[in-house]
């Protein structure tokens, strides 16, 4: 019996003329890096489009404004490309100039100042953060305080006997304040003759069918937690 001859192992056949591939070619070096540069700058665009629209990173949080001091709100956000930031009040949207400053402190951090703080600045700001994926907002609030004080007193007031006197004062303070009237030093006793109001913005003392002897000196007085205040007038019923 004749033996099979034994399998022939298969000859790698060389490439074709010019498809040789020197990687310690410096072309060849070049395009390779080129190539991994390409993939990683590819795949970091495609990351960030996956983060998709801004998103609020760090929320907003409320903070308290002193009277004549500044208060700064901040958030925190992530977008790409750069966003446009629009910040408002109560639903009106605020301009970038003295009284409101936009900041951008970090890449990722914006932040609105208020300056020159009084009462009216009390209220909801809102931040919009858009960009070409979507929009994100966030919202807090500025709380106000105001030391307790009399805008304008009352008048010295002249008046005849049985007719009416009141005594008007414009008050200001945040937290509201609390508000009082004396007569000669002495609290005075409230009934349907003698009685005092008060309101958000002023108070009103009442004295009606007067008499001589409600002539006198009248104070009214309002405090709260930050200071207080007080003011005089001269009544004269004759």
């Amino acid at each position: 019996m004749s033996k099979a001859a034994p399998a022939k192992k298969p000859v790698a056949s060389a490439p074709p003329p010019g498809c040789t591939l020197d990687i310690n070619d410096p072309q060849v070096q070049s395009a390779a890096i080129r190539i991994q540069a390409s993939y990683r700058g590819h795949r970091s665009r495609k990351e960030l489009r996956e983060k998709g629209p801004p998103r609020v990173l760090e929320p907003l949080k409320d903070v308290v404004l002193i009277e004549g001091s500044a208060a700064k709100l901040t958030c925190r956000i992530s977008a790409f490309p750069d966003p446009f930031i629009r910040w408002s009040k109560d639903g009106k949207e605020l301009r970038d100039g003295p009284k409101y400053r936009y900041v951008f402190e970090d890449p990722d951090v914006v932040a609105l100042v208020v300056r020159d703080g009084e009462l009216a600045d009390l209220g909801q700001y809102s931040i919009n953060v858009t960009n070409p994926f979507g929009q994100c907002s966030d919202s807090a609030r500025i709380l106000v305080e105001v030391p307790a004080k009399i805008q304008k007193g009352p008048d010295n007031t002249k008046a005849r006997k049985g007719t009416t006197v009141t005594l008007t004062a414009e008050i200001l303070g945040e937290p509201a304040p609390d508000v009082g009237w004396t007569k000669d030093g002495e609290d005075i006793e409230e009934d349907d003759r003698v009685f005092f109001e008060i309101g958000s913005t002023t108070t009103t003392l009442t004295i009606r069918r007067a008499t001589p002897q409600d002539s006198g000196k009248y104070e009214v007085y309002v405090e709260n937690s930050l200071g207080m205040d007080q003011s005089f007038a001269r009544v004269d019923v004759a």
